[in-house]
């Protein structure tokens, strides 16, 4: 049941006649050597967390270590409680869920790396949303983390999720593809689906730079994470209409890579240039360091 790269998942999906959970989740049974129960407690643990991770804050919201973030997510929840939001119900409520567990993780609480800190709201923010709209259950939400894990594992594998060796295209914009590809499965899209979704993701993210100021992640990849989200969802709308992509998955991800190698030191997590480096990003930097 393993697999190097999307065509060879693919194929397994096609020779099984199943989605990309189940093949993710038979890999994990033979690796770990342990069954299927098992693994999914495990991923079923790993949602109350992400469950958590985004409550808090929208109840009780505290100030990031940094204080450049804290309180956005219980902001932003209040006003789409308030009828105010412009975004529709899944999508708003998506954003502040992710915002949400940005909050947790820069305030020092228990996250769910999805896969990384600075990209963890992207993946629990759309699926919870998801979730909770349309009345979905817990089990078929844990199915799609383990699609979500098939693009991460690929991610990891045959490029990077690291900004400072990809820029945050590799951070959120894996994370954003993750949670295309799970969106796609828990709303009964197919393997192929999910994948184009994915490749749709990772197109709009190609080039984008990890540049947190004052070195935190805070600011601004809270506010990337709720994009993240916004694009995720767009890419799974796209697949699950029909849209495909022209450029197959494992063909992006290299082109993903490579870009991410061309990005200058100054612009993959050193916080030496993008916003980090603008006169108010400095300030406030030096502010930090100064506490």
């Amino acid at each position: 049941m393993d697999f190097k790269n999307a065509q060879e998942l693919l194929e397994l999906c096609k020779k099984e006649n199943c989605t990309i959970s189940s093949i993710m989740k038979k890999r994990e049974c033979v690796l770990s050597e342990t069954t299927e129960e098992a693994i999914t407690a495990q991923m079923g643990h790993s949602l109350k967390i992400m469950r958590e991770s985004v409550a808090a804050p929208i109840n009780s919201p505290k100030k990031s270590i940094g204080g450049l973030i804290g309180g956005e997510a219980q902001q932003l929840d209040r006003h789409r409680l308030n009828g105010n939001s412009i975004c529709g119900p899944v999508l708003s409520k998506a954003i502040a869920y992710s915002m949400a567990v940005l909050e947790t993780n820069t305030t020092m609480g228990l996250i769910v790396a999805a896969p990384t800190a600075g990209s963890s709201g992207v993946l629990p923010g759309l699926l919870l949303a998801l979730q909770e709209e349309y009345h979905l259950s817990d089990s078929a939400v844990i199915d799609s983390l383990f699609n979500a894990g098939a693009i991460g594992y690929l991610a990891m594998r045959n490029a990077t999720v690291a900004g400072a060796v990809g820029g945050c295209q590799a951070e959120v914009g894996v994370a954003s593809a993750m949670a295309a590809s799970a969106a796609v499965e828990l709303m009964g899209g197919t393997p192929e689906q999910c994948l184009h979704a994915a490749v749709s993701v990772l197109m709009n993210f190609l080039g984008l730079v990890c540049d947190p100021i004052g070195g935190l992640v805070e600011c601004p990849c809270q506010g990337r994470n709720a994009a993240g989200v916004a694009v995720a969802l767009t890419g799974a709308e796209l697949a699950l209409s029909g849209v495909k992509q022209l450029i197959p998955f494992d063909e992006m991800l290299l082109t993903m890579y490579q870009v991410g190698k061309q990005i200058p030191p100054g612009l993959r997590e050193t916080a030496l240039g993008g916003c980090a480096a603008t006169p108010t990003g400095k300030k406030l930097g030096c502010s930090i360091c100064h506490k």
